[in-house]
Formats: C-alpha cells, structure tokens, sequence
C-alpha cells in the first residue's frame, strides 16, 4: 500500500502556440495508505488528469507528486502501480487467462498460474478462463480488466471511470464487486467518477471538484461501514449525502477559457 502526497500541483496544457488552459489550479491533497478516494467533479475539470499525475503518465507544470516520498516513474517501473480504464484494453485475441499474463510479460517475470487462477477466482471469471473478450459481457470485461491491473500485487490502484460504459444494473453490480476486491487487499485506491452514488458507496472519502480550472472545493468523509450493500444505498442519510453533493456540483459559468500567450 502507498501513500499519496500533491503539493502546489498546477497543470496547464498548451493547444496551440499561442493558446493555452489551465487545467488544474495549485492542490495540496495527501491520500494515506490504504485509503479509498473518490474524485467527483464534472467534465473537463481535471480529475483524469490528477490521476494521469499520479500516475507518472503526465509531469505537473507547478508542485509535486510523491508516492512514499518516490515519484511516480519509481512505482511504475518496479511494476507496483496498476491502472484501469473506462475501456477495458483487454486483448481482443488473448484469451481471459492471457490477458492476466501480460503484465508478467510486460515486467520480464514468468506468468504465476496460481496468482491468475486466484484473481479469476476473485472477480467470479473461473469457467471463462479460455474466453475472448469478444465473449464476455461488459461487466465480465471490466471484471477481467481490474483483475489484470492487480495481477502484480500493486501497492497503488488508479480506476478511471472503470464502469462508465456500463448500465446502471450493472454498474450497481460492479460497485458492489469491487468493494469486495478491495476489502481483500484494502489496497491504496483513487477513483473517477461523474455519479455522486458511486463515489459515496466506494469511498472512505469523496472529493469534489470545480469546474476549469480544477480545484477541490469539497471534501466529505463516508462513514457507512463495511461491506455496504444495497441496503445502505436506500439509507436516508444517503440520500441526503448524494443530494448535498448534488447540489455542489451544479454547473456554474466560471469556466475559465483558453488564455492567448
């Protein structure tokens, strides 16, 4: 497990050479070990890009990013970081149990039958080892997808809007199922997230951002114990949580164009 820690990170990308945005305004955020994060926040307001920081797959323009006082390239190239995506990326060709393989390719490590066998085990595929992606559903691909980011025993989960392509049924399911993969590992996690419901069922804490340029205007700590389930979605008090973040989020005219150099 790792802990996260942001300080006076700012980002600005460069459209063209006289067109520059302001994505992301000065944040301090520390993420302790074993915590599971939340970041919820409209479109565009920076929350991928927070995570692509995280990640090392971005340098901030201001500020710095340390994992365990490391930056994020030494936890990548240890092959300690796992990430998912909106799209699963699984290899369409590969079957389910391959695609588990490939992270102990990519690392120059031999494939471990028994940590695949186990994480096919752990998101409920065992029967669909030999599957393509092509047949499997959309939440058995986002399943098998996870399973592969945790293949390694990353001491950091990244998850960018991992069921956003999902229908509510299934994404309900689907919260539900990684609860209960992060219980197992309690493994350091930040999620994306455009659905408030979401981020308050997952989330030891949920933060809220602004629209462009990116800032955290909002921390709120969840409570519920573990595991939650349905029922603790048809809570009052969750509903008054979803309603008050809700109303956070609601759009404003502040969104800051693009600046000519």
């Amino acid at each position: 497990m790792a802990t996260i820690q942001l300080t006076g990170v700012s980002k600005q990308f460069q459209l063209s050479r006289n067109r520059r945005v302001q994505a992301l305004t000065p944040i301090d955020l520390t993420i302790a070990e074993g915590e599971f994060v939340a970041l919820l926040g409209p479109s565009g307001c920076g929350k991928s890009t927070i995570l692509h920081l995280i990640a090392g797959l971005d340098e901030p323009s201001t500020g710095s990013v340390l994992i365990d006082n490391l930056p994020p390239r030494a936890l990548r190239q240890r092959h300690e970081l796992g990430i998912a995506f909106q799209e699963h990326a699984l290899l369409p060709w590969r079957s389910v149990e391959a695609n588990l393989a490939l992270p102990f390719q990519i690392a120059n490590r031999p494939a471990d039958p028994d940590r695949i066998a186990a994480l096919i085990d752990l998101v409920g595929l065992r029967g669909f080892e030999s599957a393509r992606p092509s047949q499997l559903s959309g939440g058995m691909r986002q399943r098998a997808s996870i399973a592969r980011s945790l293949a390694l025993n990353p001491r950091l989960l990244l998850l960018d809007e991992p069921f956003g392509a999902l229908d509510a049924v299934t994404r309900r399911a689907m919260n539900l199922e990684l609860q209960r993969i992060w219980q197992q590992s309690r493994i350091t996690t930040v999620l994306v997230t455009h659905t408030v419901e979401e981020a308050i069922f997952l989330a030891d804490r949920v933060l809220v951002m602004s629209g462009r340029p990116g800032r955290i205007i909002r921390e709120l700590q969840v409570l519920f114990p573990r595991p939650r389930t349905v029922d603790t979605t048809r809570l009052e008090l969750f509903h008054q949580l979803a309603d008050d973040l809700t109303q956070t989020l609601e759009p404003t005219d502040n969104v800051e164009p693009p600046q000519e150099q």
